[in-house]
């Protein structure tokens, strides 16, 4: 079993209590059923698969290592959603309020003679959650984003655990990298009343230094000879071994970090001083028998290595703060990560306080994760009523949050109210949706090249209102990274496909967007807006592979498409396509272009085809247009014109062109 908290590491020293706890609903009397722990009571994987429980309990026995004689014993919960009161041996070692953040119990002084000690937990998990931090699980009554909200999971959903450590002990290890990414900069906070000594060791390496602790606090640096930088092409990581010793005995704490600086210049984000453009997916962290707890380690891998097969190499987690093992999992593959807490449903003073709530502790969680390069906070003006421009409270409260995390963090950007009205952000993100290939074009280029400030969003079936980028005049429109971070439509998975490949070659085609996310990875429940289904399974998406349309080097076509299955009308079967390359590489690319036939629709052939014009581009310059000529194959009405750069040999990029000669026969309205 792996250990639940791989950024903070104790693993020397700690017992799973994860497996069958007694349960029982609030109403009732004993503890008649058996659920397995870590997950949540609706879910099947519970055993339980109780909906609208607002009130439950577990309850189970554990036995203390023997080896652990002398030591403090602590009690770890993951999460726990949403308020949790903890007793040993009858005894109430602990009392926690927040779904998402983890929390601790010292139970020494509770435990009793003999080997089995008796642990009880009583969970409340309103079922009204709108003034709590509940992100996408649904709320009675419902939130206003209740259409994209799914099955809540409460109770215990995260790992639960025991470790021992002395009573004087490590109770923090925050690691940075040095300004000059020549070291780690390292603060440890220490827990308990002995005077103490702190060693850090960089493994691998003889490098040791010992510094003081002075009123629980211990900040040193430790020098790295020839550094290796942390980046999605190397994602190295530097592994510190903290020894504290004390007249209370010696704890040891394991904890990592990588080298690289994530930077905003300008309009552009830099990672290591190169230019970074963020080819972003959004995951929601939903499973189909297990709802927000993945089935086991392997899916949480699985699910990053799935994004960047998809040729993705961000992937923004949404409204959640995931299990501490998915950003380890990025820092290992070197998949970039967008990281965000749980949204509230309705503004108040209590709302405010429980979204704030969790900031603190997703930077001291997750802090040392190098993958986590972009930190979110509100989304959607979501917990704000939908009216940030309204409302100076909001607003307040907005740059409150921002500042809040500012403070505990300076050296990541962080997004204020992802998607809709800034107010106090480093990154000018918005969300836009729009079935129509044509409008979404126009509208992408007015809002980059600033011709509009504003966007239509659709909030309901007959409502829609026009959000602006900003809500307060001190947070500037331009001279921001500029990031489309939700996008996608398509009611069907072809739609869909083929929104992929014009939406995001679009965005492709403006070299001051910094980044995009698409939405989404996944299916979940009734939400049919993935690349995959539920399941993680492919879907059909017409032919087309998000792969090509997430390459580094991608096609950008000077075509207005018509339909899925028609971009294209010509009554003779001729056409002549401008072709551009949008290339992110860090030197120049340049070859021919290739042309190949197959019916509409039809997957990428194996060979490229016939070799056609030259064409060459600089990194982040959207090249000249090359001008591709072809006609459909003698006695074809239609086809897929596919096209291909050819470079050295090699293809680096594809896109590919429906084409149709019925042009007496419109599908649509694409105006």
């Amino acid at each position: 079993m792996e250990y639940p908290r791989p950024h903070f590491d104790r693993s020397h020293s700690w017992s799973s209590l994860n497996g069958d706890w007694d349960f029982r609903a609030d109403t009732e009397q004993g503890y008649d059923r058996t659920i397995t722990v870590p997950f949540a009571w609706e879910t099947p994987a519970s055993g339980i698969e109780a909906h609208w429980l607002p009130v439950a309990w577990y309850r189970r026995t554990f036995t203390v290592p023997a080896g652990w004689a002398g030591q403090r014993v602590v009690l770890q919960f993951g999460a726990v959603h949403h308020e949790a009161t903890v007793w040993v041996n009858d005894v109430e070692v602990a009392r926690h309020r927040g779904g998402y953040t983890p929390f601790e119990a010292d139970i020494t002084d509770a435990l009793r003679p003999g080997d089995d000690q008796e642990v009880v937990v009583r969970v409340s998990a309103p079922l009204d959650k709108r003034e709590i931090a509940h992100g996408k699980q649904r709320s009675i009554p419902r939130d206003d984003f209740d259409g994209v909200c799914f099955t809540p999971s409460s109770g215990i959903w995260q790992s639960v655990w025991l470790e021992a450590r002395p009573a004087t002990h490590l109770a923090g290890l925050k690691l940075r990298p040095s300004e000059g990414l020549d070291a780690i900069e390292v603060e440890a906070r220490v827990g308990g009343t002995a005077e103490a000594t702190l060693a850090l060791r960089l493994r691998g390496t003889d490098v040791t230094v010992e510094v003081p602790v002075v009123n629980g606090l211990a900040e040193t640096v430790i020098p790295v000879a020839e550094p290796r930088l942390w980046s999605p092409d190397d994602p190295h990581l530097y592994h510190v071994d903290a020894t504290l010793t004390s007249a209370d005995g010696t704890d040891t704490v394991a904890a990592y970090t990588g080298l690289r600086r994530i930077e905003v210049i300008g309009e552009d984000l830099y990672l290591n001083g190169a230019r970074l453009f963020v080819r972003g997916v959004l995951d929601q962290g939903y499973w189909p028998l297990t709802g927000i707890t993945p089935p086991d380690d392997a899916a949480l891998r699985r699910d990053l290595e799935l994004a960047a097969e998809a040729g993705y190499n961000l992937v923004r987690k949404h409204l959640k703060l995931e299990d501490p093992r998915f950003a380890h999992h990025a820092d290992v593959l070197g998949m970039l990560v967008w990281a965000e807490p749980a949204a509230t449903g309705r503004f108040s003073a209590d709302s405010v306080a429980a979204f704030e709530e969790q900031v603190a502790p997703m930077v001291e969680r997750d802090g040392n994760s190098p993958a986590i390069i972009i930190w979110g906070l509100y989304n959607e003006e979501w917990g704000l009523d939908w009216d940030i421009p309204g409302d100076p409270a909001k607003q307040r409260a907005t740059a409150q949050a921002y500042d809040l995390l500012k403070a505990l963090d300076p050296s990541r950007p962080a997004v204020d109210n992802s998607g809709w009205t800034h107010v106090r952000t480093d990154l000018l993100d918005w969300h836009y949706y729009d079935e129509s290939a044509a409008s979404w074009g126009r509208t992408v280029a007015a809002l980059v090249n600033g011709e509009q400030d504003d966007f239509p969003v659709k909030l309901g079936p007959d409502f829609v209102v026009r959000k602006k980028l900003a809500g307060s005049p001190d947070q500037p429109l331009r001279g921001l990274p500029n990031l489309n971070s939700e996008y996608g439509t398509g009611f069907t998975s072809v739609e869909r496909g083929w929104q992929l490949r014009w939406q995001t070659q679009e965005l492709r085609r403006h070299d001051r967007v910094a980044g995009y996310v698409y939405t989404e990875l996944y299916d979940i429940e009734h939400e049919s807006a993935g690349l995959l289904d539920f399941e993680r399974r492919a879907k059909d998406l017409g032919g087309v592979n998000p792969a090509d349309a997430n390459a580094t080097t991608t096609l950008v076509l000077d075509v207005v498409p018509v339909a899925p299955g028609r971009d294209v009308l010509s009554e003779t079967g001729e056409v002549s396509v401008p072709v551009r390359i949008s290339h992110h590489g860090a030197e120049p690319v340049n070859g021919h272009l290739h042309t190949a036939w197959t019916p509409v629709l039809g997957a990428t052939p194996a060979a490229p085809g016939a070799e056609g014009p030259w064409i060459e581009a600089k990194p982040f310059l959207l090249s000249g247009a090359a001008e591709v000529r072809a006609r459909l194959p003698e006695g074809w009405t239609s086809g897929r014109l596919h096209l291909a750069l050819v470079s050295d040999g090699a293809v680096v990029a594809r896109s590919a062109v429906d084409v149709d000669s019925h042009t007496d026969f419109v599908i649509g309205d694409n105006r």
